[in-house]
């Protein structure tokens, strides 16, 4: 086999390493063509081209994270991570760590711990490497790995809530939130939210989004109320769509273009939290991103001409 299938046959695997240390498609796209640069200019060739592969991309997404949690410090609003539609990596035996690390709750919380830590959950937590490999990626004794896993376990469970849904509830409850919301049956959003839902949006600075965001199912139903029926008189379009392995959907307008992604996370029977993602950077790997603004003027002057 040479190089380049070797690396194809691992790039999967590669990018969603990436993915889980760097919360970003785009910089864990560049990391896995850093990743390949190296490999074709390394003079020898590996024993084992998934540990050597591995390695430098965990070595490549750390260095990359440790100067993006510089500019992250100086983000405009809430930052989520770039919304991901479909993991290209896949392991039967490990389906279910992998889709909960893919979550928005779960890569916000790896957001907490450091760029060490960060990278030794994932290899060891999620991807199942054993500590020898981890020590050589991240430069570390494998003491120190242990104790780095420890730590950064201690802390994720820390966060989590204690009850979720599992994912045929979550399938059927999402299922009946988004046909009210396309219907426009506002009671029937209340009664689907939690007593403290909240709605939080990431524009970065360069879209339209909720300042501070809005809680309460009464606020978060009545926005939506609002929002919602001239959105789609004016054209719009949702997509019910997983997003990062969770419900959620994709929103577009009128031409087709990529407006802003929803994701809903669901505990107790009730949706939680909806985030939405509508930074056009954060989109653009998903194809052509609408004029947010534009579709807001227009939004509001349908609102207006109704009134």
């Amino acid at each position: 086999m040479t190089r380049v299938e070797e690396f194809e046959e691992l790039r999967p695997l590669l990018f969603s390493i990436a993915y889980r240390i760097l919360g970003s498609v785009s910089e864990a796209e560049d990391a896995v063509q850093e990743t390949w640069l190296r490999y074709e200019l390394s003079p020898t060739r590996p024993a084992s081209a998934k540990a050597f592969l591995s390695a430098v991309v965990t070595r490549v997404s750390i260095d990359v994270l440790r100067s993006a949690r510089l500019r992250r410090a100086e983000y405009v609003g809430p930052w989520f991570p770039e919304p991901l539609l479909t993991d290209p990596y896949e392991d039967p035996e490990r389906s279910a760590e992998l889709a909960d690390s893919l979550s928005m709750a779960s890569l916000l919380l790896l957001e907490r711990l450091s760029p060490l830590e960060r990278a030794v959950f994932v290899l060891r937590e999620v991807f199942a490497f054993g500590f020898p490999e981890i020590a050589s990626a991240v430069g570390r004794s494998e003491a120190a790995c242990r104790q780095l896993a420890v730590r950064a376990r201690r802390h994720m469970d820390e966060g989590r809530p204690r009850f979720e849904a599992d994912r045929r509830e979550r399938e059927e409850l999402a299922g009946r939130f988004f046909d009210a919301f396309r219907e426009g049956k506002v009671d029937g959003l209340r009664e689907l939210l939690a007593a403290d839902v909240s709605l939080v949006a990431d524009g970065g600075g360069k879209a339209p989004q909720f300042a501070g965001g809005f809680f309460g199912a009464d606020h978060v139903s009545r926005l939506l109320a609002d929002l919602l029926p001239p959105f789609f008189r004016i054209g719009g379009v949702m997509e019910p769509h997983h997003v990062n392995g969770r419900p959620g959907a994709i929103f577009r307008d009128r031409d087709g273009k990529v407006l802003n992604t929803w994701t809903l996370e669901i505990l107790d029977g009730r949706i939680q939290t909806i985030r939405t993602v509508s930074n056009p950077d954060k989109l653009a790997h998903m194809g052509p991103v609408a004029d947010a603004w534009a579709v807001l003027r227009e939004t509001q002057q349908v609102r207006l001409d109704a009134d």
